[in-house]
């Protein structure tokens, strides 16, 4: 898979991301989100990622997201998800 590049990522609009906006402060610069899902590899690549390093919170905002854009694509809660047949 094509790396996203920075220029790419900012240019998504929020709803490409399965978590929109994760800014440190109030105060701090809001980025552009967390985990894209503008493609189905993305999207699959964001539910093994949120797998490995997201809270229970985080994983369950990135399964819902992923689910209403990629029906699909299989979710699993321990394996990396996998694409359907």
């Amino acid at each position: 898979m094509a790396d996203i590049t920075a220029k790419k990522r900012a240019s998504l609009p929020t709803k490409k991301f399965a978590i929109p906006s994760k800014a440190k402060t109030a105060t701090a610069k809001k980025e552009s989100g967390n985990y894209p899902i503008d493609t189905k590899k993305r999207a699959a690549n964001a539910l093994s990622r949120v797998s490995q390093h997201g809270t229970p919170a985080e994983k369950k905002q990135v399964r819902a997201a992923v689910k209403r854009q990629y029906p699909s694509i299989e979710q699993s809660k321990g394996a990396a998800a996998k694409k359907s047949k």
